[in-house]
Formats: C-alpha cells, structure tokens, sequence
C-alpha cells in the first residue's frame, strides 16, 4: 500500500501545477482528493500565509492541527474526512468565517465555542445525537447559516419538530439546512 500523500507532498504538488505562483502569496487552495489521501494537518501548512480559503476535503485526515500561522484563514473546508472533534481550530479562532466540515465523524462539539467570528457551520452527516451538543453552537455570536441535517438529531425528529426546535434554541439564525429562516412574529 502506498504512504499517504503529507501536507509537504500536496504544497509539491500545488507549486508543480501553478509554476508562475508562489504558495505563499496564494489565497485560495486546494488541496482536496488527494491520492494517496492526506492523514495528517501539521506545520507545513505554516508555509501558507496569505491563504484565506483552504480545501483539504476528501482526504482521510483524522485531526485538525497546523493551522496557527494562517492568519488570513476565512473559509475552511474539512468536510469527508475523518475528524471526531474541534480541537485544533484555535489558532484561526479569531479569523475563521466558515467551518465546512460535513461527512466527517463528530458527535461532540466540545471546543466549537473559541470560534467567536463564524457565521457559516455546514456540519451535517456527523454523529450529533443530542440536543445539549446542538445547544452550544448558542456559544457562537456571528453565527447565522447552518447545515446540520443528516446528524442522528435532525434524522431522528419529524422534520418540522426538529426545525422548529433549532431555530427556537439559536435565535440569530438566518439560514438552517439551506433555507432561509421564517420566524414566526410575536403578536
């Protein structure tokens, strides 16, 4: 079985495919479907420092980690991995917008709260069973659009129960599962 592709070996890669770019000065990239997949986030990472939009999607990447030199980080995108928790985001807690980390295997969100500044949450296809964990997104300010449908939360409950119930417990909400959200006024 061949070595899985290192975050060295993707920033490889990229430079081959963009010869007339430097990686430092780039703001977006992607580093998605790699073959062999990346396991593994680490300091390499370090190495892009303008970036404000970074894919490591469809990967078999386990933790979040690397990611305190990105400090420009907005956007992102984590989602078909295998990552079970948000340790790791703290050092882009104050410049991250929106986490997509959808298809992955996180039942806790434990950590979710240092995210002070993310307005987007796609987490949907995860384990979230209970409501006490849906509860502590309450803990994000800015958040605003959220993708939370295929969590045994939302799959277990009628559909209007469940939406009716999130909307109630994150009252700033503007978009839940892609539609927008119609609060109901008080009379």
């Amino acid at each position: 079985m061949s070595k899985p592709t290192t975050i060295k070996d993707a920033i490889k890669r990229w430079e081959e495919k963009n010869p007339d770019k430097a990686i430092a000065d780039a703001t977006d990239i992607g580093f998605q479907f790699q073959w062999p997949p990346i396991e593994k986030m680490d300091n390499s990472l370090s190495a892009l420092t303008k970036v404000t939009k970074l894919s490591l999607s469809t990967n078999m990447i386990e933790k979040i980690a690397g990611l305190s030199a990105l400090k420009n980080l907005k956007i992102l995108s984590l989602g078909r991995n295998y990552i079970k928790s948000f340790s790791g985001l703290e050092g882009v807690a104050d410049t991250l917008e929106e986490l997509w980390i959808s298809y992955n295997l996180i039942e806790k969100v434990k950590g979710v709260q240092v995210l002070k500044k993310l307005k987007v949450l796609y987490i949907g296809n995860n384990l979230i069973k209970e409501w006490g964990e849906f509860m502590k997104f309450q803990e994000l300010p800015s958040l605003e659009d959220i993708l939370f449908v295929g969590n045994p939360l939302s799959d277990n409950l009628e559909e209007s129960v469940y939406k009716a119930e999130a909307i109630k417990r994150l009252p700033h909400l503007k978009k839940l599962d892609g539609e927008p959200v119609v609060r109901e006024e008080a009379e």
